[in-house]
């Protein structure tokens, strides 16, 4: 089990470049089974949820071969397999995405029930109600979800709550089903329009992605070949420049869509702390503590519940009182107690919790609970004073690429660390 050992106390400067989606290539990828032909995919981050996605898509009988770093081929000309590895899909959440393309191309599918970072409820039944509104049957039992549709006609799906994932699961079965869906009240993050643009790029019809209602009208098939580049991590952008802040350090964040981060950029603004926009790039800068920040997680364009852990650790070292209420996620929380341990003073309880900033923290062994906690707890050993050491990172390298090395080219001091 790896580990990482972290000598703070760092101001991190420099500059990092932003790897490719994780949320859109967990999606894209799934996607490219609905081409009955070969997608060649640049951007792609080399991350462990996009390699059980590509050793998936191989047992199903398609070819992915990587080219190069970021780049693969997908051939899914000889798909041959529509009951996806149980132990495989069962191991983090976008697995479901291959429910909604292998219905949409072969008419039926069986994928273990999506396991991934515990974060409290997260149900699948917006996804099972939209598929059964475009004609399919759904039955869940065994911990696995079986669906199957002799055909898949378009009708009008309203979503009882905004949901990423049944909104890029419809999209997916709806792209070769008869007629025209209309999905109504979807979610609007940058990954679900990365989705619909791939598909579109591929011959799909699809309008509306990043607005409230999504209309898609169904083709006969999509194009043999296509060629797209996955859009840059705003997940990943963000936790960099929450790092800057709580660091009090100075970054340059090369190849991001600084347009995709206004929520985010407004409260580091508040914050006292300093952001450029430079076109394909953000520089975040902080030359004093920051000042404590009241915020809640909303959908897009709210502020994303996938950084709040990150702004947790900045508020844990702001001036003054700060409150995050959670409205996404119950269990999003956990990572404070392993702040607490480092010396912040947090009170969390149900879905919000109470920050009040203290100066400085100090190194002590910490454990991640999920993926983006884990890269909160990372940026918390390298501000801290003395020496941290960060367990459960492999929750860390499902969703971030190189995350230390990265970090070490800002000057943080990490090491990698494997024990028995």
């Amino acid at each position: 089990m790896d580990k990482f050992v972290i000598k703070g106390k760092t101001k991190l400067k420099g500059e990092v470049e932003i790897s490719g989606a994780k949320n859109a290539a967990v999606a894209i990828l799934p996607a490219t089974l609905l081409i009955n032909g070969i997608t060649t995919l640049d951007n792609v981050p080399n991350i462990s949820d996009v390699k059980i996605i590509c050793d998936i898509l191989n047992e199903l009988g398609a070819k992915v071969t990587w080219t190069s770093e970021h780049s693969l081929t997908v051939d899914a000309r000889n798909l041959n397999c529509t009951n996806a590895p149980l132990d495989k899909t069962s191991k983090f959440r976008a697995s479901y995405y291959l429910i909604g393309s292998l219905l949409g191309r072969c008419g039926g599918a069986q994928v273990g029930l999506p396991g991934g970072c515990n974060l409290g409820s997260r149900p699948i039944d917006q996804h099972i109600k939209g598929f059964e509104a475009l004609g399919a049957v759904v039955d869940v039992s065994q911990g696995k979800i079986t669906a199957k549709a002799k055909k898949l006609t378009g009708t009008p799906i309203y979503f009882d709550v905004v949901s990423v994932g049944a909104t890029i699961n419809l999209i997916l079965a709806s792209v070769l089903a008869k007629g025209t869906t209309i999905l109504d009240n979807v979610a609007k993050e940058p990954h679900i329009v990365d989705v619909a643009n791939f598909l579109n790029a591929a011959g799909a019809d699809i309008r509306g992605a990043g607005t409230d209602t999504i209309k898609i009208n169904g083709v006969k098939s999509l194009r043999e070949s296509c060629n797209y580049s996955v859009v840059p991590d705003q997940i990943e952008t963000g936790t960099f420049m929450l790092a800057a802040v709580a660091s009090k350090g100075d970054i340059l964040i090369k190849n991001c869509i600084p347009e995709h981060m206004d929520s985010l950029t407004a409260k580091i603004l508040e914050m006292g702390a300093t952001v450029e926009d430079l076109g394909d790039s953000l520089r975040v800068s902080c030359n004093k503590r920051p000042r404590s920040a009241n915020i809640k997680t909303l959908p897009y364009p709210g502020f994303p519940t996938d950084l709040q852990p990150q702004m947790g650790v900045a508020l844990s070292v702001a001036s003054g009182t700060s409150i995050i209420n959670e409205s996404i996620w119950e269990s999003r929380f956990q990572y404070t107690n392993e702040l607490n341990k480092m010396g912040a003073k947090i009170t969390a309880q149900g879905k919000t919790a109470i920050f009040e900033g203290v100066e400085s923290l100090k190194g002590a062994p910490i454990y991640a609970t999920d993926l983006r906690a884990g890269a909160a707890l990372l940026i918390a050993g390298i501000i801290a004073n003395g020496t941290t050491e960060l367990y459960n990172i492999h929750y860390i390298d499902r969703g971030y690429e190189h995350i230390e090395d990265k970090f070490r080219s800002l000057g943080a001091n990490i090491q990698r660390i494997t024990e028995e």
